[in-house]
This record gives structure tokens, C-alpha cells and sequence, in this order.
């Protein structure tokens, strides 16, 4: 039950604003790494593949423990839970910032996806906490304005300080940052009431293993071959601890996730919303900042820059978004935005290979535009709309389907990219003299790689570039299948929501408590 005190409207700003600072702060983690990559291949000496690892490593660890954090909030409290997110997420950051291998980047990222996993649905279920329902959607609005616009700066912002400064200062100067929060945090959050029961430990592991299991899967299957046997395998465990999930959440009396949650169509539309946004973007802008990079030359910081213009158009249609919803019902705008998304996608891949940098910024403003739009709809609907004193639990899989719906778009679109090039690029490369094993290990690095540089300096100076051309132009093709991938996961997921997400009463005042 929610605590009927009130902050002082001062206390109060003060409070959403480290609210969305705090998630500001995980989103620029999620999405700054992206243009450092080929940085951080070149001095650790790593493949793509793996390099995908360090990249997915904070939101896979993110994504499986969302469900308990969520949990974890309703039980003892949002303001002592993103305290502890803080110290987590602060801490893992400056050891990453000193690790010697690739091990150790894949270990600190993960170690602050664990804390993120704490802040984000902290920051998301004190909303409801702080303000009255009418008044949630404009902090809504705020947080998703400050979340997306981390996101969408964290290339260029990526960029800037591995060009300036090196890479590790992507993760040191977190510290200072995480520090003022935690003050800010301290003095002006609220107490939020605190639950009864526990968190459940078996749905927790049986969740959590299903999503690494898809995930490595997905992964290590670009390598190995999807029809290997330890593929298969972690296909069939994924399925065998989906379905053991969901039997002991039914049945336990204080499940990790309520699936009470599930009975409103609504809130199953929203998720189906975000959790194919979310795969579109991100795999978007992954593919997107290797080709600007390795294909068209740019550097970390001009590379990042191409990829800010979405953010201007998100945050400007953030606002349209909050004002529909307000005054009408959050599907038309979900629906509508999610559209667009896949309209940018496609529009990049149909214009990349005559408008190549102009194609990427047409696209990422169209993609921007839908962004906005349906932002704050979908938040409200998934956090706003059950009862309070599940918003963590509806916090956690919110955000769950962001993390996983990230995560499994970089994969799957990387996968896209890389396959086609294979296929396009072998008959070169072999007629050079490489061998298969050789191109399939350029093809899963970077032709600007240390990898890559050491199989093609084999090859006399001629037969090189023509190699590496050959590898360009099959990257370049790959990008654009990837990206008809990414615009059909949006339109999938818009007939997905369009069908199960039912249409606004009339007569009905689209601020009133949702019943489930």
C-alpha cells in the first residue's frame, strides 16, 4: 500500500530529477560501449563475436535479475534499493575501469548490469509513490525523455571519451557520477512502505537460466553452427526452464513475478510494444556503429555523433506521446510509434547503399519519432496502470523485456549481418588464398582488427584490398539485410500488439485506475 505522505514540490523535483539521472546513467552503460568496440578489439585482441559478449554482458545480467530486483522494491523499499543499486553499479564501474583482459570487462559489466538491475525498476516504481495517478504521465515523460536520451547520446558521448580519453574512462568517470546520486538520492528519495514475503528463489533461477541459455545460444550459434549439439541443447533448456518457470509461478505463494499482471490485455500489448522496440533499436544501432566504423572509416567520435540525431526526435515527440495519453488512450500512439520504427529501418536499408551516412540519419530520425511516441504511453500502461503495490513487480518486467529485447536484437541482427557477408565474401577471399577458416575469422572480426590484419597481411598488397573491398561491400549488404530484419521484428510485433491490446472505450477516462 502507498505511503499517503507527501514531499514538499521542491523535495519532490529533487527527487525525480536523481531518478532520472540514476537511469540516465545505466542507459549511457548500456548504449556507450557500442562505438569504443573496435577500440577495445584492437588492444585486447578479440573477435566480433566475443566483443558481443562484453557489449550484451551488462544487459544479459540486467535483464535476468530485473524480475528480482523488481521484487526485491516492493518487499524493502524503492529508495533502499536504488541506494544499493547505486553502490553496485558505482563500484563494478571503477574496477572495469583497471581489468587487463577481456574477462574482466565481461565480469565488471555484468557485476553493473547486477546493479542496474536494482535501479532501474527502483527509479520506475517510485514514480507511482511520489505522484497521484493523473499526475504520473508528464514523470513518466521525464524519465523516458532522460532514458532515451542516454541511449541515444551514448555513442557520440562513447566516442568522445575513447577518442580523448581512452576507453576505460567509459567506466572510471561513473564513479563521481554515482557518488553525487547516491547523495542526491539519500536526502531527497522517499521511504516507500515496505511488502510482506520473500523473493522466490526457484523462479529466480529457473528465469534467469532461460534467458542465458536463448542468449548463449543465440551467441555462441553465430560460431559454432546453429544445428551444433550443444546448441540444440540450450534450446531445449531454454524451453524445459520457460515452462518450469511458469508452473512455479502459478503455484507458489509468493511468486517472483505475479502473473495477475498478465490478465490485462493492455499491459500484455505494452510489453509486446517495448520488447520488439527495444530488439529493433538496439540491434540497429549495434550494426549501424561497426558498419560507420569499419566500412565507412569514421572514428569512435564521428561514428557516435551519426547516431545522436534519433535522440532529438525523442525527445521532442516524448512529449506528444505524454500528452496523448493523457488526453486520450496509450495504444493509438504505441501502435503508431512502433510503426515508425520499422519505417526507419527499412528506409536504411532501401536508401544505405546510394545515400550511405544521409540513409543512417534519415532513418535514426524516423526511428526517433516512433521512439518519442510511444515512450510514455507504454511506461504508463506497464507501470502506471496496476495496483501499486505491485509496481515493482511491473517495474522489473518492463524493464526485462528491454534488457532481453535489447540483447536478443544486437544478436540477432548481428547475426544477419555476418552470415550474409560470409556467403558473399568467401568466393573472394578464397580466389586470394584464404582459407575458409581464415575468412570466417575475418568475417567475425573487423577488417581494421588485429584479427583481421593478421590473416589479410598474408596476402600480397593487391589481392589485400581487394580482400578487404570485397569484406566491405559484403558488410555494407549485410547491414542492409540486417536492418529488413529489424523493420520486420517492428512490424511483427505491431500486429502482435494491434490484436491483443484492446481499443479505448469511449465514455471511459483513460486516467482511471486500470482494473486487473
Amino acid at each position: 500500500m502507498r505511503s499517503r505522505s507527501r514531499r514538499s514540490s521542491p523535495s519532490r523535483r529533487a527527487a525525480l530529477i536523481s531518478l532520472c539521472t540514476a537511469a540516465t546513467l545505466v542507459w549511457l552503460a548500456f548504449s556507450n560501449l557500442g562505438v569504443a568496440l573496435p577500440t577495445i578489439a584492437t588492444e585486447l585482441n578479440v573477435n566480433l563475436t566475443d566483443m558481443q559478449w562484453a557489449n550484451n554482458a551488462l544487459s544479459i545480467a540486467c535483464g535476468t535479475l530485473l524480475l528480482a530486483g523488481g521484487r526485491l522494491t516492493d518487499l524493502h523499499g524503492h529508495r533502499k534499493m536504488l541506494l544499493l543499486g547505486l553502490v553496485i553499479f558505482g563500484v563494478a564501474a571503477l574496477a572495469t575501469a583497471f581489468t587487463p583482459n577481456l574477462a574482466g570487462l565481461i565480469a565488471g559489466r555484468a557485476l553493473m548490469g547486477a546493479g542496474s538491475a536494482l535501479i532501474l525498476p527502483a527509479t520506475l516504481a517510485m514514480i507511482p509513490a511520489l505522484f497521484e495517478r493523473t499526475e504520473q504521465p508528464p514523470a513518466f515523460a521525464a524519465w523516458a525523455a532522460a532514458t532515451w536520451a542516454g541511449q541515444a547520446v551514448g555513442p557520440a558521448i562513447g566516442g568522445t571519451l575513447t577518442t580523448l580519453l581512452g576507453w576505460r574512462s567509459l567506466f572510471w568517470l561513473t564513479a563521481p557520477v554515482v557518488l553525487v546520486l547516491y547523495v542526491v538520492t539519500k536526502r531527497h528519495a522517499p521511504e516507500a512502505h515496505r511488502g510482506r514475503g520473500r523473493v522466490d528463489l526457484f523462479g529466480l533461477v529457473t528465469g534467469a537460466g532461460a534467458a542465458l541459455c536463448l542468449l548463449f545460444a543465440l551467441t555462441e550459434g553465430q560460431q559454432v553452427g546453429f544445428s551444433d549439439p550443444l546448441i540444440i541443447a540450450l534450446f531445449v533448456a531454454t524451453a524445459a526452464l520457460t515452462v518450469a518457470f511458469v508452473f512455479v509461478e502459478l503455484r507458489i505463494t509468493d511468486p517472483l513475478v505475479d502473473l495477475r499482471l498478465f490478465r490485462t490485455r493492455s499491459f500484455d500489448g505494452a510489453l509486446i510494444v517495448n520488447l520488439t522496440m527495444n530488439m529493433s533499436f538496439a540491434g540497429t544501432l549495434f550494426v549501424l556503429s561497426l558498419y560507420l566504423q569499419d566500412v565507412r572509416g569514421y572514428s569512435a567520435f564521428a561514428a557516435g555523433l551519426l547516431l545522436v540525431p534519433a535522440a532529438g526526435t525523442i525527445l521532442v515527440f516524448n512529449a506528444v506521446g505524454a500528452r496523448i495519453v493523457t488526453r486520450h488512450d496509450a495504444r493509438s500512439p504505441s501502435i503508431w510509434g512502433l510503426v515508425l520504427v520499422g519505417v526507419g529501418c527499412f528506409a536504411i536499408s532501401a536508401l544505405l547503399p546510394s545515400l550511405s551516412v544521409l540513409a543512417v540519419i534519415l532513418g535514426l530520425l524516423i526511428i526517433g519519432v516512433g521512439l518519442g511516441i510511444l515512450s510514455v504511453p507504454v511506461a504508463d500502461t506497464i507501470v502506471g496502470g496496476p495496483p501499486v503495490a505491485l509496481a515493482g513487480a511491473a517495474s522489473g518486467l518492463y524493464k526485462t523485456s528491454s534488457m532481453l529485447g535489447g540483447a536478443l536484437g544486437v544478436v540477432l541482427l548481428t547475426a544477419a549481418t555476418t552470415r550474409f557477408g560470409r556467403a558473399e565474401a568467401a568466393p573472394v577471399s578464397t580466389a586470394a588464398g584464404l582459407t575458409e577458416a581464415e575468412s570466417n575469422q575475418v568475417v567475425n572480426a573487423l577488417t581494421n582488427s588485429q584479427t583481421a590484419t593478421a590473416v589479410l597481411d598474408k596476402l600480397p598488397a593487391n589481392e589485400r584490398s581487394l580482400v578487404i573491398e570485397a569484406y566491405h561491400q559484403a558488410f555494407s549488404d549485410g547491414v542492409s539485410t540486417a536492418l529488413v530484419l529489424g523493420g520486420v521484428i517492428a512490424v511483427i510485433g505491431t500486429v502482435l500488439a494491434a490484436w491483443i491490446w484492446p481499443r479505448q472505450r469511449k465514455g471511459r477516462d483513460p486516467r482511471q485506475p486500470r482494473q486487473t
